[in-house]
């Protein structure tokens, strides 16, 4: 049986929980759009000489695509905590642009919605970065060279690499 340590459940809790909001925001946002869309037909509204119809299926669209970006967040997500590892230079490069959007989200929400919003939008982001960083590359690049020489334990220094030079230090 494997040994695991501490670190490996808290990355995995961290992760699971991630993909666990992001799949319920895409759900809100979806559902969210949906009704707003069902509001602007039954009122009739208009807003720059753009009809009813097309002002509630553009809501639907938007709100159908960015729900699905967030799904897909979280199916990413999810990926890496069951493989335990960060899966690759697309998987990372989504889930930052996920990351920055809640960063501008959230300052946009502060105005129009208030601060629950806000604080909302800022846990959201910061699970995501959470998971971004405890699944570092270059993390992971350390942990094998620890593993494979076999004198590295979890808690110290990793040995120097070749050519005696110490490893890069991560954040």
């Amino acid at each position: 049986m494997r040994h695991r340590p501490k670190g490996d459940s808290v990355r995995r809790g961290t992760a699971i929980a991630t993909a666990v909001v992001l799949v319920l925001e895409g759900l809100a946002i979806a559902f969210l759009n949906w009704l707003l869309g069902l509001i602007v037909q039954k009122q009739k509204m208009s807003m720059g000489g753009v009809s009813h119809t097309s002002m509630a299926v553009g809501s639907w669209v938007a709100g159908g695509l960015f729900g699905l970006f967030l799904v897909l967040c979280a199916v990413l997500v999810l990926r890496i905590a069951v493989r335990d590892e960060m899966t690759g230079r697309f998987s990372r490069i989504v889930l930052i642009v996920c990351a920055v959007v809640h960063g501008v989200v959230g300052a946009v929400v502060v105005g129009l919605v208030g601060w629950a919003a806000f604080v909302a939008m800022m846990v959201v982001l910061g699970l995501l970065v959470g998971t971004l960083l405890l699944y570092a590359p270059e993390d992971r690049e350390r942990r094998q060279a620890e593993t494979t020489s076999g004198t590295g334990e979890r808690g110290t220094a990793p040995s120097a690499g070749p050519g005696g030079e110490a490893p890069p230090a991560t954040a």
